[in-house]
């Protein structure tokens, strides 16, 4: 307790200003260093750190990424309860996760859900949180241990999540596995941007994703108006509105008139629309789509933040479904089995299979 109090009187200390890039650290003679996190924040950290608590919506994801999560002296009660495929990570490290102290209920939307009394018993040398500025600057407060804020947006590669890596790798020393994991990232936009680049407006086919699951379960009207997965393979989404800056509601009308000619559904939420197919089978049978089955699963990868593997694998399934002659090449499962190996190390795809995120087609109403 008494290094806690000592090392928050020091964190006062430290001018609130931001550096030049996100992550970029200054070495003191005392031991520790100053970095500045993801909202600007200055916080001095240990210069070595080994052991941490991760927090918030996306923490112990980048966490699992960089490979860090034997680093970890707490969970969040939310990676504890019950193994789970909604989030990419849990599967491989769920039994470790099993054996850790609780430290917060986990998710929430960036805010302090933390148990600041039981952290401070743990003592760890840093708290990485995708918490606010607000919600950051609260916590170190309630312990006296620094936090960072990794706070970054989802979708299928944000800026902020670049920013995020950045500061987590720099602040625990891991910064090559970092950029491996980044410049993968670049290494696969580049290719699904490059298959499709160059194929005419009028020969990319109208693309509907539907059933999304955003902040809750949708049926066949929830869809996205800019949607990263679309962009990346330069598909012609007929729900871009650009009035709209992503998720909405589409009427059935306008699904009616867009007529598109591949449907994507969250298989997660078929009950929904087969509850919706029952009520009104005539709008759902005027789709072009779905009386020609071209309708294919594309799985939920947002929860507690992006599942960056699943969104992927999704952006490389779409483009078979929607250019199938520019990515004849690519077997579904294999460049699944590769995304999640380099994220997590563990080919889970068969797993999440079976939890119910899993590719084909979809027969709606069955």
């Amino acid at each position: 307790m008494k290094r806690n109090i000592i090392s928050f009187l020091c964190m006062l200390l430290v001018p609130v200003f931001a550096l030049s890039a996100f992550g970029n650290s200054e070495r003191s003679r005392d031991g520790t260093r100053t970095i500045t996190d993801v909202t600007g924040r200055r916080v001095r950290i240990p210069n070595q750190v080994e052991r941490i608590i991760t927090l918030g919506p996306g923490a112990p994801r980048i966490a699992a990424y960089l490979g860090v999560i034997p680093m970890h002296v707490g969970a969040e009660r939310y990676n504890t309860e019950n193994m789970t495929v909604v989030r990419d990570y849990n599967p491989v490290h769920f039994e470790f996760f099993r054996t850790l102290p609780l430290v917060g209920s986990g998710g929430g939307s960036g805010n302090n859900n933390a148990f600041p009394e039981e952290i401070i018993l743990l003592n760890p040398d840093l708290i990485i949180a995708a918490y606010t500025r607000e919600a950051a600057d609260e916590l170190q407060r309630q312990t006296g241990i620094p936090v960072v804020s990794i706070e970054h947006d989802t979708g299928l590669a944000p800026a902020s999540f670049y920013a995020a890596v950045r500061v987590f790798a720099d602040a625990v020393g891991v910064q090559a596995r970092g950029e491996t994991i980044l410049a993968y990232m670049d290494n696969m936009l580049a290719d699904l941007n490059r298959r499709t680049a160059d194929i005419p407006a009028a020969q990319r086919q109208g693309a509907y994703a539907g059933a999304v699951t955003w902040n809750g379960r949708r049926g066949i009207a929830g869809t996205y108006s800019v949607f990263g997965i679309f962009d990346a393979i330069n598909a012609r989404n007929v729900a871009y509105d650009p009035s709209i800056p992503g998720f909405y509601e589409a009427s059935l009308e306008s699904l009616v008139i867009w007529d598109p000619d591949v449907i994507f559904l969250d298989p997660g939420n078929m009950d929904l629309v087969n509850e919706e197919y029952q009520t009104n089978p005539a709008f759902f049978n005027s789709l072009r789509a779905v009386r020609e089955g071209r309708v294919y699963t594309m799985p939920a990868f947002n929860f507690a933040n992006t599942n960056t593997t699943y969104a992927f694998i999704n952006a490389y399934y779409a483009g078979i479904v929607l250019f199938p002659q520019q990515f004849s090449d690519i077997n579904i499962a294999d460049k699944a089995a590769e995304i999640l190996r380099t994220f997590l190390g563990v080919n889970t795809y068969q797993t999440m299979a079976q939890g119910g995120l899993y590719y084909g087609t979809i027969t709606i109403g069955r």
